[in-house]
């Protein structure tokens, strides 16, 4: 992709709606991505701002609101990994720039935990970092074979590094059903485990990081249930238990 020229903002331009955005429409207009703000929206603007002033050019910078009343953020060039995921995602590149990336991004947000910020989603003890939450592939951005991006922070909230981490190994590893892990040895996945871990930089176990994707898919399924009833899409169901049915697959090489 290759973002177009700036315009005013008073200018209107043709939105293009972008992959993704499950809880809110998503479009491109121009070279900025537009979406509907809310109650926690300063609280991710505080973030990238963060992020950015301590030298992370792979998140979008924020750049106020439109006359409309949506967030305005610039659009990052770059392919994001949607479904069905390409073969070229599961470089070794790719993971362990992800795990690199996401600690700079955890490092730089430490001082952003103790504030008195609106997050929309919960706060995980101990909170160590700013956790991005739904750290994966189609919220990733790549150019070349390589990750040049994270988008997506509306559900960022303060939690362990390893909640955030333990999301990512899930998704990129990859041990998530839809990315057929069965297609992979054990002996493959672990050891991408193992490098993602030494990409972050902390010597989290095999078993620290199983555990954490256990109880993340729980959450994550308890909150997939509501999201279903409060839609009526049953697709949702369907999502809820393909985490269940990871989390009773992971947890029994712990036993």
């Amino acid at each position: 992709m290759f973002s177009r020229p700036a315009r005013p903002y008073g200018e209107r331009m043709d939105e293009e709606t972008l992959a993704g955005g499950n809880s809110s429409t998503v479009v491109r207009v121009g070279n900025t991505v537009r979406r509907t703000a809310g109650p926690w929206t300063p609280a991710v603007h505080r973030l990238l701002t963060t992020l950015r002033l301590a030298g992370i050019a792979e998140v979008p910078e924020h750049l106020g609101l439109d006359d409309r009343g949506r967030e305005i953020l610039s659009f990052l060039p770059g392919r994001v990994a949607n479904y069905p995921l390409p073969d070229w995602l599961w470089s070794d590149t790719i993971l362990e720039e992800a795990g690199r990336l996401l600690r700079r991004v955890h490092d730089a947000s430490v001082p952003l935990v103790a504030e008195p910020l609106d997050w929309s989603a919960p706060r995980h003890e101990p909170a160590e970092v700013v956790c991005h939450n739904d750290a994966a592939p189609y919220n990733l951005v790549f150019a070349d074979g390589h990750v040049t991006g994270l988008i997506d922070f509306d559900t960022a909230s303060p939690g362990p590094r390893l909640w955030d981490l333990a999301h990512l190994a899930y998704r990129l590893v990859p041990f998530v059903e839809d990315a057929d892990p069965d297609a992979w040895t054990d002996d493959r996945r672990f050891d991408r485990l193992d490098r993602l871990v030494r990409a972050y930089g902390i010597p989290f176990s095999r078993a620290q990081v199983l555990s954490a994707i256990g109880a993340r898919l729980e959450e994550l399924a308890t909150f997939t249930d509501r999201r279903a009833a409060e839609t009526g899409r049953p697709e949702f169901l369907d999502h809820a238990a393909m985490y269940r049915r990871d989390r009773t697959r992971l947890l029994s090489h712990l036993t």
